[in-house]
């Protein structure tokens, strides 16, 4: 059966051809780096020229990332994602070691009293950007050699990799400690299981049980107790906690409808904290006004249409889950980020996909992106078969 399956799939990459969803993904995938570049250098020149004298310093990083980022993203989308199977259980050990290594003292490298980095010389690795790509890579991998019985509802085979898994890597992540990003990986093992047919039930446990582990998340920290009350009122405490929420809202504010025009916003300058990163929207928000911020939407919205649709014509059950999963993690990551900007969620330190300044998450957005590319140039135009529904 699988060999029947690919054996159009080969056909048609043989002859060139392309689908609309992967002409769908590409452009959009494009816009957002390149809004990605334009935004950073317009967001950051400022204190880039502050801290070194060169205004072109962290633009520079970001788009030699996307050097390294875009052929990697080419070369994903034109192999065969089946392919990925193989290395998905050594790259998981690969993170998950990754992980682990972060939060030793004098090993993990500690910024803004959070210990996420590893200093690889010239340039420094964040596992937990790799974790996001090899939990659901992996997930997506066992899940679909159970499909079978997972189809007669096997629930001890959906939850046995799954939950381990999810555990471990939520408490490594917290001993960073990134709360937001165990909530987010968590979220993204969650989109598998669901697409894998997890029940209802087990599904609004599972989200009982993640909200509470962020409510302890939350009680057991002082610097989060005050970002969600600032989130609750952010004039309560406007030049501490509630300080980004407020000159995020000043700039969003001050961009009208059309926005003051690309590099004219006045919030980059030295007003809004980690206006380059994940409050780049803020400056979307003020330079290209509304109209820019739904633009934005509008793409991400875009992606999330076509990569449900090629998740539900895959042509076998792992492209299935990798679509779904990749999907749900460009979207959640996506809503994380917008949400907290215009005070929807509270403040994170989730970057915009694509969009915000960041080495190891734009590599490895890009690495995903190609991976759903390649799923993408698979689609039949038929829906699956029903074993594979």
């Amino acid at each position: 059966m699988a060999a029947d399956v690919a054996a159009p799939v080969r056909a048609r990459r043989r002859a060139g051809d392309t689908t609309p969803e992967f002409v769908v993904l590409g452009a959009a995938t494009v816009l957002l780096a390149l809004l990605g570049l334009a935004m950073t250098f317009s967001a950051s020149f400022v204190q880039s020229t502050a801290q070194t004298g060169n205004p072109f310093g962290i633009f520079t990083k970001q788009l030699l990332w996307s050097a390294v980022g875009t052929p990697l993203l080419m070369w994903a989308a034109l192999t065969d994602y089946r392919s990925w199977r193989r290395v998905a259980p050594a790259l998981l050990v690969v993170s998950v070691v990754a992980a682990a290594v972060v939060v030793i003292p004098d090993v993990g490298v500690v910024v803004n009293g959070a210990r996420r980095w590893i200093d690889l010389g010239p340039v420094r690795f964040q596992p937990t950007e790799l974790l996001k790509l090899s939990v659901p890579l992996y997930l997506s991998h066992v899940l679909a050699q159970r499909w079978a019985a997972l189809r007669r509802g096997d629930l001890r085979g959906l939850l046995v990799p799954a939950v381990p898994l999810v555990a471990v890597v939520f408490a490594l992540v917290m001993l960073e400690p990134d709360l937001e990003t165990a909530v987010l990986i968590a979220a993204i093992a969650g989109v598998v299981l669901v697409a894998a047919g997890l029940p209802g039930r087990i599904i609004a446990a599972a989200t009982v049980l993640l909200g509470v582990s962020g409510l302890a998340g939350v009680a057991t920290s002082g610097y989060r107790r005050g970002r969600v009350v600032a989130w609750l009122d952010p004039m309560a405490d406007p030049s501490n906690f509630g300080y980004q929420t407020v000159q995020g809202y000043i700039a969003l504010s001050s961009g009208g409808w059309t926005g003051a025009g690309l590099g004219q916003g006045r919030g980059k300058w030295l007003y809004v904290p980690n206006a380059h990163t994940d409050y780049i929207f803020a400056i979307i928000g003020e330079e290209l006004g509304l109209v820019g911020a739904l633009a934005v939407l509008a793409v991400f919205v875009v992606v999330a249409i076509a990569g449900m649709r090629v998740a539900r014509t895959a042509p076998d059950p792992f492209g299935r889950l990798l679509a779904a999963s990749l999907t749900g993690w460009l979207l959640l990551q996506a809503t994380i980020n917008i949400g907290s900007v215009v005070g929807l969620l509270p403040v994170t330190g989730v970057t915009l996909p694509l969009v915000s300044f960041g080495g190891s998450s734009l590599v490895f957005t890009m690495l995903g992106l190609g991976l759903l590319l390649s799923v993408a140039r698979s689609v039949s135009p038929r829906r699956p078969p029903a074993e594979q529904r």
